[in-house]
């Protein structure tokens, strides 16, 4: 089923995020993750990333694959233009569909790393592919029967000069046929409706999935933020610097935030969740047995 077909029907759309493992072993246990999930929680729709540079490509077009084939579970894959030529972008497509994928979330993707390991300090597109989402967001729409899916930034992209600047990308994804938008990760539930604010503002109709990690491990959560450009609020950030030393207390805490900050997105009027799970269910068998019973 297309997601954007899932949204209007009058409650909110849950979804899993989970990325595709390095080992059969790994994906053997992935398959036995989800399928647990689907059991208890069934999601509408799980998604499965795409490595740097397209490095998991094959191990994210055989988990999507298997996905919705053995699990019947509604995917949606995870495509990055980097390194990547539209020719074998195509070939990439044309598989998924085969597959029976007809949701895909269209990101450019990060620049890939130099020899020593750091990042590039600037991305540099393919002469035979694409630049930017927005365009291989344009690209996609013309298939049919694919939903396509864009990224949005409540705290906006690392490489945006400023709100403004993020929010013409965004719209420009939108107008290029991007029929709904999953945000970045972020904290502060403000951010979000701030967020959606300045888009609905600008005539942005799609629906606009909050993205939501729980917090697990502190030194996890701040490597993410600093790459991605999201902030921990004070607060929140001074109660884990307490319990950074205590596992299971961080891991009580970073749920019982997520747990409050579900309850208030839905209560202020978000289309659903979705969840990065890190390929780890518990946090979000928690939060989702609160936030579903209420």
């Amino acid at each position: 089923m297309k997601i954007r077909e899932l949204h209007g029907r009058g409650w909110p759309v849950f979804s899993f995020e989970f990325f595709p493992p390095k080992t059969d072993e790994g994906a053997k246990q992935l398959m036995a993750t989800v399928a647990d999930l689907q059991e208890v929680w069934k999601p509408d729709f799980v998604s499965v990333t795409y490595g740097a540079g397209g490095s998991t490509r094959e191990r994210t077009i055989d988990i999507v694959a298997r996905l919705q084939r053995d699990l019947r579970i509604n995917t949606m894959a995870h495509l990055t233009c980097v390194g990547t030529s539209r020719d074998e972008l195509a070939q990439v497509v044309d598989r998924l569909m085969e597959a029976g994928v007809q949701n895909i979330l269209a990101l450019r993707g990060d620049p890939p790393k130099e020899a020593d390991g750091s990042v590039a300090a600037a991305f540099q597109p393919r002469a035979d592919g694409f630049a930017h989402a927005t365009d291989l967001i344009a690209y996609l729409s013309q298939r049919a029967h694919l939903s396509v899916g864009g990224a949005s930034y409540p705290e906006g992209h690392v490489e945006s000069t400023d709100h403004e600047d993020d929010l013409r990308w965004t719209i420009q994804k939108v107008q290029n046929g991007a029929q709904f938008l999953v945000t970045q990760l972020f904290f502060d539930v403000e951010v979000y409706f701030a967020h959606v604010a300045r888009l609905r503002a600008a005539g942005v109709k799609v629906p606009i999935i909050p993205g939501i990690m729980p917090i697990t491990n502190v030194a996890q959560v701040q490597r993410f933020t600093q790459l991605c450009g999201a902030s921990i609020p004070p607060d929140l950030a001074a109660r884990m610097e307490r319990v950074k030393d205590d596992p299971g207390l961080v891991m009580a805490t970073g749920i019982e935030h997520a747990i409050r900050q579900c309850r208030k997105l839905l209560e202020g009027g978000a289309p659903g969740l979705h969840f990065y799970t890190l390929n780890k269910s518990y946090a979000t068998r928690a939060i989702l047995a609160a936030v579903r019973r209420d």
